[in-house]
């Protein structure tokens, strides 16, 4: 098993298979530009070779979120910087309907801020 596939078999469930559900889509969403790695014990996503997002843990509000790249330069109430300078967070829910396109056109909206 790759360090990739470890972070997220040590997620208990429902949250590992929505983790795994929002990754396989934005990975699918630019199968040319988008690409993953692990680094810092954390799965990141990146566009074109710079960052885009990762997946984490937040312990301040004991669920799992999804951290923006160039979020400070995005403007929606679902979004949390709580003090970061250039990230914002999407906390997820797996109870609750997923927001996939919303991620999705977050991340089209980032992409224009990667040079």
């Amino acid at each position: 098993m790759n360090p990739i596939q470890e972070y997220f078999y040590r997620i208990e469930e429902p949250e590992r298979s929505t983790l795994l559900f929002f990754r396989d889509k934005i990975l699918a969403s630019d199968q040319e530009n988008i690409t993953e790695t692990f680094s810092f014990g954390l799965p990141f996503i990146k566009y074109k070779k710079k960052m885009l997002c990762y997946f984490y843990y937040s312990k301040k509000y004991g669920r799992h979120y999804i951290s923006f790249y160039h979020g400070d330069k995005l403007d929606y109430p679902e979004l949390i910087q709580d003090g970061r300078k250039k990230f914002k967070i999407l906390l997820i829910d797996p109870e609750k309907d997923l927001p996939v396109e919303f991620i999705l056109n977050l991340i089209e909206e980032i992409k224009r801020y990667i040079k």
